[in-house]
């Protein structure tokens, strides 16, 4: 039987660094309109929701044809909107899409799909790709995962790793926000009590691990993943990802 694959996109209207965020405009578009477009076609998944606990964004989302599942406003993560939002849904498989990332590539949910489908035992996976930029490796905005040989991750952080005690040739690798979940994890996930690690970093991911589960890290194939990781925090970034709608051609 073919499992049910349904992508969310977690939106709230607050934020600490840029206010309403998703409802700012990008060249004329509201950020949310972005992401939704970019993935309402993704062949990976069967369907598509916003899910949200603002009045605001909810109408953004209705008045260009996307569906909304409203939230609770009292979540403290997004991993906890996840999961309310999926309480009713016919789904087996759970795509988080960040709702900050406008220009991501629908072959990159394909990606991270396809894990899960190759082994049922598998609960979570997500993305990678090689950072190139050298600013980057010591950025603590850029979030670095190393993997065991198998490619499951076996950590995140802020700070370089792997450190280069020794210089060998090797790749540090970003890790791109894209989350996939079984949706029985998701709900056991959301759950959990946050760990140290997670506390400490501020990378919710690392509570997976410190809880002792497996999360298949899949070094992504598409092109330009400065364009689609690019994630929109502050108004420079804004003005950036204008900017390169303009470089590319793009409307």
């Amino acid at each position: 039987m073919k499992l049910q694959v349904v992508g969310i996109i977690p939106a709230r209207y607050a934020s600490t660094r840029l206010p309403g965020k998703a409802l700012r405009l990008i060249r004329g578009k509201p950020m949310i309109q972005r992401v939704y477009e970019r993935c309402r076609d993704a062949e990976a998944i069967d369907a598509l929701y916003v899910a949200t606990d603002d009045a605001r964004i909810a109408e953004a989302v209705s008045n260009f044809g996307g569906r909304v599942i409203m939230t609770s406003p009292r979540h403290p993560s997004g991993t906890d909107r996840l999961a309310e939002a999926v309480q009713d849904l016919a789904a087996d498989i759970v795509v988080n899409i960040q709702g900050d990332q406008p220009f991501i590539d629908a072959g990159m949910i394909a990606e991270a799909v396809r894990p899960l489908l190759d082994d049922p035992a598998l609960e979570m996976s997500t993305l990678m790709h090689p950072i190139h930029r050298e600013d980057d490796l010591c950025d603590p905005s850029v979030v670095k995962v190393v993997t065991d040989l198998a490619g499951n991750a076996l950590y995140f952080s802020r700070s370089l790793i792997p450190y280069p005690r020794q210089r060998l040739e090797h790749a540090v690798f970003e890790h791109v926000g894209l989350y996939v979940y079984r949706r029985t994890f998701l709900l056991q996930l959301a759950q959990l009590p946050p760990t140290p690690l997670e506390q400490i970093e501020s990378l919710e991911q690392l509570r997976v691990l410190e809880h002792g589960h497996r999360l298949r890290v899949i070094e992504t194939k598409c092109h330009d993943n400065a364009f689609s990781g690019f994630s929109v925090d502050t108004e420079a970034d804004l003005a950036r990802a204008e900017a390169m709608l303009a470089e590319r051609g793009l409307d």
